[in-house]
């Protein structure tokens, strides 16, 4: 089910910061309590092979969110103590080292079943009832929320496929450029480019234009 358009489910879940303190986290109360946007991404495990390059990337590029009034914060349904362990790893190990933003935990599993992104599902067993096949971790989602806890971006990678994070930072940059002057982004638009008021009008308009620059 998709969440896009929709508030963010009101849920808090455990978290860990790079200090190794423990934090309780509502991804919907961080939006509206502070009036800031949230990119939450989840990735499948801690110590794996994808995961680390995503979240170094994301790191790397935190000024920029910052800069944009957004909070980045990761999750997956590791515990506490492995993120810790994680983020005390160097690179050349593996490691997160270096990470700054808090990660979820979400050993229960509560907010990623109801976000519906774990691979796998529950099938019936004759002898055991309902037992789960798969691998019972998340895929590499990633939301957007703003600052009234609304969805206004959400996507699923399988977990062999990382993310461009510089496009969530356009997403972001597109989603603010409606906030403040109304009009609707085009395809491919970056900040400083053109948009389009939501009319006949707007758009032959802006179509016009990219033809007589084209």
């Amino acid at each position: 089910m998709s969440l896009t358009g929709k508030k963010f489910p009101n849920i808090t879940v455990d978290a860990i910061d790079y200090l190794g303190d423990y934090l309780s986290i509502n991804i919907f109360e961080e939006a509206t309590q502070k009036g800031k946007k949230v990119l939450l991404f989840w990735y499948p495990k801690d110590f794996t092979f994808v995961c680390p390059t995503e979240l170094h990337a994301f790191q790397e590029a935190l000024p920029e969110f910052e800069k944009r009034n957004t909070v980045v914060i990761g999750a997956s349904c590791d515990t506490n103590e492995v993120h810790f362990a994680w983020l005390n790893t160097t690179k050349d190990n593996g490691g997160i080292e270096g990470v700054t933003y808090p990660i979820l935990a979400d050993t229960n599993r509560n907010l990623s079943r109801v976000l519906g992104i774990l691979e796998g599902e529950e099938k019936e067993s004759e002898e055991f009832g309902y037992l789960f096949e798969g691998s019972n971790v998340t895929f590499r989602a990633t939301y957007l929320i703003d600052e009234d806890g609304k969805v206004f971006h959400e996507s699923v990678n399988d977990m062999p496929v990382g993310r461009n994070v510089k496009e969530y930072l356009r997403l972001i940059d597109a989603y603010a450029h409606v906030q403040k002057f109304g009009e609707v982004c085009p395809a491919n638009w970056e900040e400083g480019k053109d948009a389009m008021h939501a009319t006949r009008d707007g758009v032959a308009s802006y179509l016009a234009s990219q033809v007589s620059l084209s």
